[in-house]
């Protein structure tokens, strides 16, 4: 039992049972035992291994599809550069060297990272600091006066969720509570109609679960009111589909699934992302969207197969075996490839982002 449990079971016998995303919430983000604050996730030696660790291939095409889309807005002078929940910096460091090149880039590019975890944010510094970034808890402190090009890789899928189960007289919303044994255990509400699943009963049928972020469309609706305002682009990148359908709620801890009640604070507990709503919420603050689009064709559009077989030219035995890796990891369908999916939002009268098509519905 964690500290953390601790902590959750005296809140709940006092209080209540707390739904998922109060959960999620606290596991993730508390001052002292949160798992933001106290594990280092990331990597071979964390609890899992995003893109960018992986390969330097996929910052770097991030970071071209970016620039290509500054370009062709006319190349503002002064622009936000944000990323949304940078990890350890590896992204964005591979995408300011691979745009480096790019006359006037990085002379415009103001950085701005939004990060809540102290100890990431440290990290984040160790390799960003020469390029002078700004930290902010929420992406709605991040200035709203200059066009904005933005990047949020696997940000989304840790937003906490609430769930629903379908039921005859509504919704009955899916709670952590006591056991008899006064273990943390998962319960339901009694039913009642929810008014923001009213488009849902139509798509489900009884005992089905369907998944909502109310903290995903708020980022969305901040990012699109700031790109409809001062022009810019922004880069969605996650592993979800299209309307969400099933309980995807889970925990990972050393690359394995886990129980996510079992040690609250000590796993990474993430959703699948819905992509609809975010869509749906940048269309709503008068953005175009893109067709939601598997991350291995947005990365072959943007040439990652010529930019891998640049990199094997300088590479011999396990490291060249490794790259070859890396690059099916990031597009092939059996790994991220499918699963992975990419959304761009745009200004409605500007161009798809590079590697992206556009989307009409």
């Amino acid at each position: 039992m964690t500290a953390l449990a601790d902590i959750l079971r005296r809140q709940i016998s006092m209080t209540g049972p707390l739904t998922l995303a109060q959960y999620m919430t606290a596991c993730l983000l508390h001052p002292e035992h949160g798992y933001y604050t106290t594990q280092d996730a990331f990597g071979a030696d964390g609890d899992f291994t995003t893109a960018p660790e992986i390969s330097q291939m996929f910052g770097e095409l991030i970071g071209l599809s970016l620039a290509q889309a500054w370009l062709e807005r006319g190349s503002p002078d002064e622009f936000v550069l944000a990323e949304l929940g940078p990890g350890r910096g590896t992204l964005m460091v591979d995408l300011l060297r691979a745009t480096a090149r790019v006359p006037g880039f990085h002379a415009a590019a103001r950085l701005h990272l939004v990060e809540a975890s102290p100890r990431l944010r440290a990290l984040q510094s160790d390799v960003l600091g020469p390029f002078k970034p700004v930290w902010h808890n929420t992406i709605e402190d991040v200035p709203t006066d200059l066009p904005m090009f933005l990047v949020a890789n696997e940000f989304f899928d840790a937003l906490p969720i609430r769930q629903f189960q379908r039921d005859p007289k509504g919704w009955r919303e899916v709670m952590v509570g006591l056991s008899d044994t006064g273990g943390l255990t998962l319960g339901l509400s009694a039913p009642a109609p929810i008014e923001m699943l009213d488009h849902r009963l139509d798509d489900t049928e009884e005992g089905g679960i369907v998944e909502a972020c109310a903290h995903g469309t708020a980022v969305v609706d901040a990012v699109a009111a700031r790109i409809a305002k001062n022009g810019g682009a922004a880069l969605i990148v996650d592993y979800g589909g299209w309307r969400s359908v099933g309980d995807t709620f889970q925990a990972v801890r050393a690359h394995k699934p886990v129980d996510p009640l079992a040690e609250p604070g000590q796993a990474d507990l993430t959703a699948h992302v819905d992509f609809e709503p975010l869509a749906e919420a940048a269309k709503a603050n008068g953005c175009g969207v893109t067709e939601m689009t598997p991350q291995g064709v947005f990365l072959e559009r943007l040439g990652i197969t010529q930019r891998a077989q640049s990199l094997a030219a300088g590479l011999r035995d396990a490291a060249l075996t490794d790259h070859v890796a890396a690059h099916r990891r990031l597009t092939h369908p059996d790994e991220m490839g499918t699963l992975f999916k990419v959304l761009g939002i745009h200004a409605r009268d500007d161009s798809p982002l590079p590697g992206l098509e556009s989307h009409d519905a």
